[in-house]
């Protein structure tokens, strides 16, 4: 990945992997997108974009997987070890602030199309939450440089996981407040 970061095609790689990410590959891709920032942070907004735009694509690809191809949504979610039915579960209780939660993006755009969330729903949801995401990351080591990409690099669950309690903190506000 790091070689793949510093050649010209950087761009073009970064769009495949966050693609990919949201459907069937296992590497998040703030492991391209943090070294491309680092390397030329004038791009740092146009390479969030990029890799916001393609880990949505592919989320929606996900999410169709399971809307329509169920069986296989099922196995696809079962290959990696989890219960389809747990994901039944959380959906019932978080709704759409579960693409906010840790768990690989993949896992939940294929589950909200099993449990049929509302695609616009999910769509802007995951627009919401993964740009927060891949903005915050971007802003953090075009701001902070090296130190904060090593930070998020060895604790991107911790950073995530406060992003989600943030997220969750803002909705519970605003659903109380109005």
């Amino acid at each position: 990945m790091m070689r793949k970061a510093a050649s010209p095609e950087a761009p073009a790689w970064l769009a495949l992997l966050a693609f990919c990410e949201g459907v069937f590959f296992p590497i998040p891709p703030d492991v391209m997108l943090g070294p491309m920032v680092l390397a030329d942070r004038d791009k740092a907004w146009r390479y969030a974009v990029i890799c916001l735009s393609a880990s949505v694509l592919g989320g929606s690809v996900g999410y169709t997987v399971g809307f329509f191809l169920h069986p296989v949504g099922i196995w696809l979610i079962e290959l990696t070890g989890s219960n389809p039915h747990e994901f039944e579960h959380w959906y019932k209780q978080f709704g759409v602030l579960l693409l906010a939660v840790p768990i690989p993006y993949k896992l939940t755009a294929i589950a909200s199309g099993l449990f049929k969330v509302p695609f616009p729903l999910f769509f802007v949801a995951s627009i919401f939450i993964r740009g927060l995401r891949f903005f915050m990351v971007a802003a953090l080591i075009w701001r902070y440089g090296a130190p904060v990409q090593a930070f998020v690099e060895k604790r991107l669950g911790l950073v995530v996981s406060a992003i989600a309690l943030g997220l969750v903190g803002v909705v519970l506000i605003l659903r109380f407040a109005i």
